[in-house]
């Protein structure tokens, strides 16, 4: 059992874990990883506040996640809760204040919220002790909430959250709140470049480069596990992978509307001018200050090479786009984040 100056030097080592996170998604997986473990929680959610609504957008369960086979990951339902005193989530970014349930299903009478049973009846879950706390931003904002479920003993078995507790949750949950808003900013800016992009090209929307990152982390995540790479390298890579990947067709705001908005098939003089967008975005990342910087260009300049060796743009001078040696890239020499084959500098 930790005193309480050990826990206070958990909780500051944890709340600087969370400050190294760029990418909102990966960031609140990472608030709710971290605030479990603190408390050894079995479950917890987290909530982010859209107007007068919490979206629920993720959630986490040692016991479900037991029940799946190795490598897979729970699946639920993104939706959103109204702020206001019906639900627990919602009372708390109502209120602003923090709730210890000991027991949701046996809340007193004379309280104005209530607990939903239906995840846990669809899910053959049976939650009992919560521990809900308002993310609150240094300008008094709530802008979400974090709820951890089912505090555990040593042994496993289902206890209340400990009061002693709270006090280190709650500094926790304000410095989570000030990462997720300056990821929000991150994200907000991002998404500012890819709107450029829209205007240009209708296709490279919001949604379509949030599938593309999304799918991109899933399926490096599945091939790191495979060889073996630490999950502390996995996580930091994801975090920066996503970002990067988001922006992978930022070149194409160089490409002239005649040919990016063309309804019919691209020639063949058109078609290499469209592969240009590679080396274009790559070139916007030339000036490298992070491991960001590095990944985005990588990303930019290589997204479309082929494992058969068909892809392009192959081994070219980005400031140029003239090719550097006659053959493309194939199989493992595609460019990994820890595998450069060039860099981004004249010559």
């Amino acid at each position: 059992m930790l005193d309480e100056k050990q826990k206070l030097f958990q909780i500051i080592d944890l709340g600087h874990e969370i400050a190294q996170v760029k990418d909102v998604d990966i960031l609140l997986e990472k608030i709710l990883s971290v605030a479990r473990q603190f408390v050894n929680a079995d479950a917890g959610s987290i909530y982010i506040k859209e107007d007068n609504r919490l979206k629920f957008s993720y959630t986490q369960n040692d016991t479900l996640q037991k029940k799946l086979p190795s490598g897979h990951k729970l699946i639920y339902s993104t939706f959103s809760i109204p702020v206001n005193n019906e639900s627990i989530a919602g009372y708390v970014a109502d209120s602003g204040t923090m709730l210890n349930i000991e027991d949701v299903y046996r809340l007193p009478d004379n309280v104005p919220y209530s607990f939903n049973r239906e995840y846990d009846d669809i899910s053959d879950y049976r939650t009992k002790s919560a521990l809900t706390f308002p993310l609150v931003t240094n300008r008094d904002q709530v802008i979400g909430v974090l709820q951890l479920i089912n505090a555990k003993d040593a042994n496993g078995n289902i206890l209340p959250f400990a009061e002693e507790d709270e006090p280190f949750v709650k500094h926790f949950a304000n410095n989570a709140a000030i990462a997720i808003e300056r990821a929000q900013l991150t994200r907000a800016i991002i998404l500012r470049m890819i709107k450029m992009s829209e205007l240009r090209d209708p296709k490279e929307t919001g949604a379509h480069v949030n599938r593309v990152a999304s799918y991109s982390i899933e399926i490096y995540e599945n091939w790191a596990l495979g060889r073996g790479i630490p999950v502390v390298e996995i996580e930091k890579n994801k975090d920066i992978l996503r970002i990067a990947a988001m922006l992978h067709d930022v070149g194409k705001v160089a490409i002239s509307d005649v040919i990016l908005k063309k309804p019919g098939k691209l020639d063949p003089a058109e078609y290499e001018i469209m592969k240009q967008h590679t080396f274009l975005g790559a070139r916007l990342f030339t000036d490298q200050y992070s491991d960001f910087d590095e990944a985005a260009s990588l990303v930019a300049l290589n997204h479309h090479e082929r494992w058969d060796g068909n892809g392009y743009p192959g081994y070219i001078n980005p400031f140029t786009g003239h090719p550097i040696v006659g053959y493309q890239l194939k199989d493992g020499k595609i460019p990994g984040k820890k595998a450069r084959t060039y860099r981004l500098s004249a010559g």
